[in-house]
């Protein structure tokens, strides 16, 4: 071992960083966090677990195993509770917001161009070089998160099991969480060392010097339980998400276009675990079929643009009610930019509020039971199988990148050359997320301008 590898493994603990410059970080994050729920939670792995050292693997990994069994965006939960676990109640604010607010800005801009202007070949030239790096993103973050969570066999059965229930069974999500939570809790009596939270996180504490939360750091005070504090955040949240709700019916009515998406999106939010696939054929429902916010090519539209935005991909509410204010010009037809932002606001705080409450609510009750395995065990059963929903997810992608049309259709050759050059960057010379997407942007517009 060299004397820069023992310097290495030896590092002491970051210096506790100030509220500010993990608000910078958040505040970036959001600009840059393509590649859906996948992708960002493996960026936010080898920026906060592996360079920034703010958080061992360990506590990372406990963390996004609470955020995968509950309703809603795991990525941007996931965000919410390491901001609070550092910095508290607007630590955890903080990080909620502005991993989704750039994206709203973003989406919401996109979105307007589109109703606008219909197709630009140049905007669809990008999109093509876009979408196969993100396969390729989905691709890799399952590697590096299985690198981590599948710590044997049992495990790496596992992640296998969900794969093929979801691929070629179709098994709904939820089921595959529950399925693995029931393993998880058996398992953790009669083989407790297989199902131990973190797998191996000595070692990978190690390779990256101690952490500002290490494995034994002991929680805050502000991130241990309360009833006084529980009580006092519900009844805010309840406020918040009530007063909004008491406004738009006094204004619109409760068959308003706005009242109805800020209760159906609130619905979504609670109702359907899994993440944003799981959203999706809901609000396609809701919002296609019941409502007639937007129409289904709209849908499909609106999720190219979800999936190459940065944000969470189940922003694609925000184009939802983007669309659908537009279309039932809630402010009349000469305010059709300003009923979209509406729509848009209101899908969006209506989707995420819920979010915001499990973490804060139920945050300090994971932080209590970090060292029981009875409560761990199941978590790391969810998270393997986890890995093997997201390889799925990977195929879903492959398969409309390149056969957009069907088997039976051209194959897309360029875009599976720039999907196998965005894993190698990925993979081999370690290029940043960021830096693979501007590239296989602009890959697909030279190839589209040549065609």
């Amino acid at each position: 071992m060299t004397v820069s590898n023992i310097e290495k493994n030896t590092a002491p603990p970051p210096e506790p960083i100030p509220f500010w410059e993990s608000f910078i970080y958040w505040l970036k994050l959001g600009f840059i966090s393509f590649g859906g729920p996948a992708g960002q939670i493996s960026m936010m792995h080898q920026e906060l677990v592996e360079k920034r050292r703010w958080i061992s693997n360990h506590r990372f990994m406990h963390a996004l195993n609470y955020t995968m069994v509950l309703p809603g965006p795991e990525a941007q939960q996931l965000a919410t509770y390491i901001g609070w676990l550092m910095h508290g109640v607007w630590g955890g604010i903080a990080a909620g917001i502005l991993f989704v607010l750039p994206s709203l800005f973003i989406l919401s801009g996109l979105t307007w161009v589109y109703l606008s202007y219909g197709n630009v070949p140049e905007i669809a030239g990008i999109l093509y070089g876009i979408k196969p790096a993100v396969t390729a993103i989905v691709l890799f973050a399952a590697f590096r998160i299985g690198s981590n969570a599948l710590t044997n066999n049992v495990l790496r059965l596992l992640a296998v099991v969900a794969f093929i229930a979801i691929t070629a069974f179709h098994i709904p999500f939820p089921y595959i969480v529950l399925m693995a939570g029931i393993i998880g809790y058996v398992g953790s009596r009669y083989s407790p060392e297989t199902f131990v939270a973190g797998g191996h996180h000595g070692d990978e504490s190690k390779a990256t010097g101690a952490a500002i939360i290490d494995d034994d750091t002991p929680p805050p005070r502000h991130a241990q339980f309360k009833w006084s504090r529980f009580a006092l955040y519900i009844t805010i949240g309840l406020l918040i998400g009530g007063a909004v709700m008491l406004a738009l019916v006094l204004n619109y009515g409760w068959q308003g276009t706005l009242t109805q998406m800020g209760a159906f999106f609130t619905k979504a939010a609670l109702v359907t675990f899994g993440g944003a696939y799981a959203v999706l054929p809901y609000v396609y429902q809701g919002g296609v079929e019941h409502y007639s916010w937007l129409t289904g090519t709209q849908m499909i539209d609106g999720l190219a643009l979800g999936e190459t935005t940065p944000g969470p991909l189940i922003m694609v509410v925000a184009f939802v009610g983007f669309v659908g204010g537009w279309t039932k010009e809630v402010f009349g037809p000469d305010m059709l930019l300003l009923a979209g932002i509406a729509g848009a606001s209101v899908a969006t705080l209506f989707t995420f509020l819920p979010s915001f409450l499990f973490i804060l609510l139920g945050g300090p009750v994971v932080e209590a039971t970090r060292g029981d395995l009875k409560f761990t065990a199941p978590l790391t059963a969810i998270t393997a199988a986890v890995v093997g929903v997201i390889l799925n997810l990977a195929v879903f992608f492959a398969y409309h990148v390149l056969w957009p049309q069907g088997f039976d259709a051209k194959f897309e050759g360029f875009a599976a050359i720039i999907g196998i050059i965005a894993f190698i960057a990925l993979f081999r010379f370690k290029i940043s997320i960021f830096a693979v997407i501007g590239l296989s942007g602009v890959l697909g517009l030279a190839y589209s301008l040549l065609i």
